[in-house]
């Protein structure tokens, strides 16, 4: 596996490093010793997966407040989406960056997202699945989020004729209101 950093520092984009032949392709998924070695966690005890059955889905922008802050291991296992994370770290000199990247079950790439950041993604096929790995068990009463079209943070997110969201993510604050 490859751990490519992006843009916005603690992002980390993990593509397959293939041993390819005639039968396919084997690869790992997942090293601790390599997440170790790049200072990553190892420790995912609650696994979760988000079916989206229509284009143009968006869910987020979330996040859990410390000290429930959570670390994402994030990746689409079924058709296609737009993944974005935000940083809100205090004090961060990416505070308010954000970085966006296609995770699909072509590309079987994954998100790393290290505590302190926002995450939402968009559907950009019918029938998408997204599954996380998360470092925190949930709890409801430390969920948080951010508005996902907060013109200070300004994401490009891919055109949708229609966008599916729920009210509770239409009416999130904005990132100066947290």
């Amino acid at each position: 596996m490859l751990l490519k950093p992006l843009d916005v520092p603690g992002l980390f984009l993990i593509e397959l490093e293939r041993m390819e032949d005639e039968r396919g392709f084997f690869s790992r998924l997942f090293c601790a010793d390599t997440f170790l070695q790049h200072g990553l966690c190892t420790d995912y005890p609650q696994w979760s997966v988000s079916f989206n059955s229509r284009r143009g889905t968006l869910r987020g922008l979330h996040f859990q407040a410390p000290p429930q802050d959570e670390i994402k291991l994030v990746s689409c296992t079924r058709g296609a989406v737009f993944d974005v994370a935000v940083d809100l770290r205090l004090g961060s000199s990416s505070r308010g960056k954000w970085a966006g990247v296609e995770l699909s079950a072509d590309n079987r790439s994954t998100l790393y997202i290290p505590a302190g950041f926002a995450h939402g993604f968009q559907t950009l096929t019918d029938d998408a699945e997204v599954r996380y790995h998360i470092s925190e068990r949930y709890r409801p009463e430390a969920a948080r989020g951010v508005r996902w079209d907060d013109p200070d943070l300004a994401i490009i997110w891919p055109t949708a004729a229609e966008r599916v969201m729920s009210d509770r993510d239409r009416t999130l604050p904005s990132l100066r209101d947290l």
